[in-house]
């Protein structure tokens, strides 16, 4: 997983060096006490994030962890997946919400706590079960959890800084055409962050699918559940999505975009039983994939990659 650490270390590189550009900037514009107040002011949230993240996520999932011999063919089956990914076995816990899904998170690998939601709980198969909990069982192993953290609070602090200096302070004493200069650059940059904490956070999906397949499970297991996960959620009220809109981000999948998934999913399912067959699968690795513009935009914008794209991903691990 080289590959995925690398793209993220020069992603942190890249946001920081982004930040401390706007902070230079306000430090130029306010003084030098105020450069130190904003530095001050990020490396608080950032630990403030990283200590109370865990039960933030925890309140939002309404989430309550197992008891010994609760559930035990889950426990089982997330201690030997753990133990296959050579780390320590995460806490487990069960979301009581009915979005049907499972999510990853911790403050590190030796804190890591692996969920599954009351909706998911008899909508999978045991192995289709399996793939997703191996596929959260790779985000902790990737220590990806932790990064995308604390990357997504240089984008909160750019828009912070943006709207302080184009609509507040005082801008007699620093000019307001500097005054704007500075909230307008932050505002571009807190976009520009926003797209690529987005993009960390889509080619994170790819590496922890690529690491529940290396942990032992197939392609097409993994793949029908995906399918059945999104049109589990496209069942749902529209109510009970947007309750989970704010912890999307930590799903195995986009819930909220389940409906405009479906569609295409669907053509994939060509028995219509449900799941995607090896053989279904493996019918996709020859052909293109190709998204309209809307797909592309929807992409863009999301902390998913598209599922299409996904599962064609997965057709080119499938063995022939």
């Amino acid at each position: 997983m080289w590959s995925l650490r690398l793209r993220m270390w020069l992603l942190t590189v890249v946001l920081f060096a982004i930040i401390y550009a706007i902070i230079s900037m306000v430090s130029y514009s306010l003084g030098i006490g105020n450069f130190y107040f904003y530095l001050i002011l990020s490396l608080v949230m950032m630990f403030a994030q990283y200590m109370l993240g865990p039960k933030l996520i925890e309140w939002s999932m309404q989430v309550r962890y197992l008891k010994a011999g609760e559930l035990p063919e889950l426990q089982t089956m997330v201690r030997s997946l753990a133990m296959a990914a050579n780390i320590p076995a995460p806490r487990i816990g069960l979301a009581r919400i009915s979005v049907p899904n499972a999510f990853a998170f911790g403050r590190s690998i030796k804190d890591g706590r692996i969920c599954v939601t009351e909706g998911i709980m008899g909508l999978l198969n045991r192995d289709e079960l399996k793939a997703v909990i191996g596929h959260e069982m790779s985000h902790i192993k990737n220590r990806d959890v932790l990064t995308i953290t604390l990357l997504s609070v240089i984008p909160i602090i750019l828009y912070r800084i943006a709207w302080q200096f184009l609509f507040y302070g005082d801008r007699r004493d620093r000019g307001q055409s500097n005054a704007m200069l500075v909230g307008l650059a932050a505002f571009i940059f807190y976009f520009l962050t926003n797209m690529l904490v987005l993009y960390a956070s889509r080619i994170r999906e790819y590496f922890a699918d690529k690491g529940s397949i290396d942990l032992g499970n197939k392609p097409s297991q993994l793949a029908s559940a995906l399918y059945k996960l999104v049109y589990g959620s496209a069942r749902l009220p529209k109510e009970a999505i947007k309750d989970v809109e704010g912890m999307k981000a930590f799903f195995a999948n986009d819930p909220s975009r389940a409906l405009a998934e479906l569609k295409s999913l669907k053509d994939l399912d060509l028995d219509r039983s449900g799941t995607i067959s090896d053989s279904e699968l493996m019918s996709l690795q020859n052909k293109t994939v190709r998204l309209g513009f809307g797909d592309r935009l929807m992409e863009l914008l999301s902390t998913h990659p598209n599922m299409l794209k996904r599962i064609k991903r997965l057709s080119e691990w499938e063995k022939r």
